[in-house]
């Protein structure tokens, strides 16, 4: 399989090539316009991404796919970074070929310097300025007083030292703790929920604590039921700030559908549903109090591979 490289500030992965609508156009154009495109959605256009299951997950500039096989002007891709039950080899879906570029083969995120966003929005200065989400990973070329400079998808680029991080190799990153992994969360508060979200311009519920953890040097399963499969069981009884709490139809007796982070003190930080923000609640008296089937905890050094 070939590979390529996200060259858009974030991509909207689709169940299948001709999932994206009219009005999605804003999210299929290179570059695209994600504050036009979520501005144009109503509620009920919003709710059938999940509903009529036309999004899949997203992709933050820079990240490298698999590329299976094209289809007019479509990509079949699959995300390594995304670990799944659906494919071993990564997250699978579409994504339009004009968001994609070829990846060169010197192109390694892990064997070298890396600059990360470490605030939710950061501006790349480039021949095309791009607003670029939280967590959007590059490889460094050099540090300057005021700026670093990074190798781009298609070049080079700028960011403020301000909002990014830089690590000699990925792996060598800072692994936080449960109250890291809250704090990063809580950055988030008042964001509009966003069906298949993995960038600072919305989350899922899962979305939101795969990107937390990512953010504290955990990668986990891109799910919520995959999830709460992997990591550590932790007794309800013990849970603690940062550990994952997941949730299930039939008073925790069915199937998951719901994760969120663990803020203490017997409350919750997730995002919650179409038409709802994320945010921090009391547990006690909620239907996800009665829903609460499991936690799971990725932090603190443990061997979080899937």
């Amino acid at each position: 399989m070939d590979r390529r490289l996200v060259n858009v500030s974030v991509a909207t992965v689709w169940t299948s090539y001709n999932s994206a609508r009219e009005i999605d156009w804003d999210a299929v154009t290179n570059p695209v316009n994600l504050d036009d495109w979520l501005n144009s959605l109503t509620f009920e256009t919003r709710l059938s991404l999940c509903d009529d299951n036309l999004v899949q997950t997203q992709l933050l500039y820079g990240q490298e796919v698999l590329l299976i096989e094209e289809k007019e002007e479509w990509a079949h891709i699959l995300i390594p970074e995304q670990p799944t039950s659906k494919n071993g080899s990564g997250y699978p879906g579409w994504v339009p070929k004009s968001q994609l570029t070829r990846c060169e083969d010197d192109w390694n995120l892990t064997t070298g310097p890396v600059v990360v966003v470490t605030k939710p929005k950061a501006h790349l200065l480039k021949n095309l300025p791009l607003e670029l989400s939280f967590q959007t990973t590059l490889p460094l070329l050099k540090e300057e007083d005021d700026k670093v400079w990074v190798r781009t998808p298609d070049g080079t680029g700028a960011l403020d030292w301000q909002n990014v991080v830089v690590f000699e190799r990925l792996a060598d990153r800072y692994k936080g703790t449960g109250k890291d992994i809250v704090a990063a969360g809580e950055q988030f508060l008042g964001l509009p929920y966003l069906w298949g979200g993995m960038s600072s311009y919305g989350y899922d519920c899962s979305g939101l604590s795969y990107s937390m953890c990512k953010a504290n040097g955990y990668i986990i399963p891109r799910d919520a039921h995959d999830q709460a499969n992997h990591g550590k069981s932790v007794p309800l009884a013990e849970i603690k700030p940062g550990d994952l709490l997941f949730f299930a139809y039939e008073q925790g007796k069915g199937s998951i559908h719901h994760v969120g982070i663990y803020y203490g003190d017997g409350k919750l930080l997730h995002s919650p549903n179409t038409g709802k923000t994320v945010e921090i609640i009391d547990l006690a008296g909620t239907i996800y109090e009665q829903e609460l089937c499991a936690a799971r905890r990725y932090w603190l050094g443990l061997d979080t591979e899937v």
